[in-house]
């Protein structure tokens, strides 16, 4: 179905079974599969290919050269239909990747809204992405990898498969990232190691300077403790229990992961 208000170059092939929503544009030598739904204001600029089971939402931008949908690049993928869904208000540059999901792991690729992928990044199947993210150029995202709200990955960097990201932290170019990053943490290196706090990014959000000096120090006493990370932090959340962001810092170590925790000496439990 293709709505009438759809403005749709001749030389682009829309598939039977699309689903093109209004005031849609679409540039020259586009190819939109059969199980795509293009929300409403989408424009995909020349020479897009959106396949797979893909659903995006209103107001994405789509950039040259960018393959959105194609089938999971895992060894196990199966035949199977599984699915890419992508949020609103995204803008998505030339070159990108991203992969529908896997059986095996719930079969969907999750995108949120308001999010920017600069060129050639890549998101790989079963990643579970929250909204107003920046990947920059040539980021890689492995298999499975979740990146929590307002996270910045510098250009070049690598995240292995099933790493977690936490909200508002910073990761920078070319960094390896193999251990989990804490909310609001600044990785750095390859290979990627803490190096403090996204002091910008928190002042950014309008968290005020007496609250980043009370987090700062939960960060040494977690880091710099006399016990393990997880030790460390557990011991201090009843005296943080005041302190939001702290308290969104020690839920993300004590949750179940399969990555340990990147820290000021690599990564540790």
């Amino acid at each position: 179905m293709i709505a009438a208000t759809a403005k749709i170059h001749p030389s682009s092939i829309i598939e039977d079974g699309a689903v093109v929503g209004e005031n849609v544009k679409i540039g020259p030598f586009c190819h939109v599969g059969p199980k795509v739904v293009l929300g409403d204001d989408i424009e995909l600029h020349s020479h897009v290919v959106v396949t797979g089971r893909t659903t995006i939402g209103k107001g994405s931008r789509i950039f040259p050269q960018a393959v959105i949908g194609a089938d999971s690049q895992s060894v196990h993928h199966s035949a199977v239909d599984t699915e890419l869904l992508i949020g609103t208000n995204c803008t998505i540059r030339e070159g990108v990747t991203m992969n529908t999901g896997t059986v095996e792991h719930g079969g969907k690729t999750v995108v949120g809204n308001n999010n920017l992928f600069l060129a050639y990044s890549h998101v790989a199947h079963d990643c579970r992405l929250g909204n107003n993210i920046i990947l920059s150029n040539n980021v890689m995202l492995a298999g499975h990898v979740m990146v929590e709200d307002r996270a910045i990955l510098g250009g070049g960097c690598a995240v292995h498969q099933f790493t977690r990201v936490g909200r508002q932290a910073f990761v920078g170019g070319l960094s390896a990232v193999s251990y989990d990053v804490i909310p609001y943490g600044m990785l750095n290196g390859n290979p990627g190691v803490l190096s403090g706090l996204n002091v910008v990014g928190m002042t950014r959000a309008g968290i005020d300077r007496a609250t980043i000096h009370v987090v700062r120090r939960a960060y040494k006493q977690i880091f710099e403790g006399p016990e393990s990370i997880r030790a460390n932090a557990s011991a201090i959340r009843e005296e943080y229990a005041d302190c939001a962001p702290v308290v969104e810092i020690l839920d993300f170590i004590a949750a179940e992961s399969d990555r340990a925790l990147s820290s000021p000496s690599r990564g540790k439990a």
